[in-house]
């Protein structure tokens, strides 16, 4: 019996926040990156991501020509000690077209990944089985939550936006539109408060944070830089 290629291709959008197994590194790391790491996609050309400095701080750069893979390190927050996030942006180019809301459009100049722990055991049985499969794809379990925020084309921001093929990735629109590119973009949030606002349960552990700029599904360009991601 095959299985349904929707069924894996949903099994394959787990991966965008699978945990990093790479060690615990502070928030900034140094220009050598230590700690982070690029996770390829199957079947995905990656993204360019390295180290360097913009304006005056540590950025990591990232270009997208039709592809798609994250930059990714892993962390140990637990639930009690969640508390706000610190992360900023600068989009100089964007996807054509995109909407992070479409899955056949479903491309962003800018992420930032949260990936939470959970008990997978009471998530319905398709949801285990695309688990399932996205661990026997590339040997790693997907966290049991994703909190994504975006840079979207057209969405409000405030917007909150179930992931087209799993709803274990929930994202909330922070930028929207070309209006504030080619400069940086702060933002300050309260990570519980947010993943409770997406997916209405409280979180657990926080396991990873990831960064992604991908244009696999528009074939179009995409560059952006990250500045330091930082819990406090």
């Amino acid at each position: 019996m095959k299985t349904p290629a929707r069924l894996i291709a949903s099994a394959l959008c787990l991966l965008l926040a699978a945990c990093a197994q790479a060690p615990l590194q502070p928030a900034g790391a140094d220009a050598a990156g230590r700690g982070w790491h690029t996770v390829p996609l199957p079947g995905k050309t990656d993204t360019d991501y390295r180290w360097v400095q913009k304006e005056g701080r540590p950025a990591i750069a990232a270009v997208s020509e039709g592809s798609a893979s994250m930059f990714r390190m892993r962390v140990a927050r637990e639930a009690a000690a969640l508390g706000e996030v610190s992360f900023s942006w600068w989009v100089q180019e964007a996807p054509e077209n995109s909407s992070v809301a479409h899955a056949d459009r479903e491309d962003a100049p800018a992420r930032v990944l949260f990936g939470f722990h959970g008990d997978v055991s009471t998530l319905p049985a398709r949801t285990r089985l695309m688990f399932e499969l996205a661990e026997a794809l590339t040997g790693e379990s997907p966290p049991y939550a994703t909190l994504m925020y975006v840079w979207d084309a057209t969405a409000p921001v405030g917007t909150v936006i179930v992931n087209p093929r799993s709803d274990r990735i929930r994202k909330i629109v922070v930028d929207s539109g070309p209006g504030a590119r080619g400069r940086w973009r702060e933002h300050r949030r309260n990570l519980a408060d947010d993943f409770r606002l997406a997916f209405g349960e409280a979180p657990g552990r926080l396991d990873s944070v990831a960064v992604m700029t991908d244009t696999d599904n528009t074939k179009s360009r995409a560059r952006s830089w990250y500045g330091p991601v930082e819990l406090h």
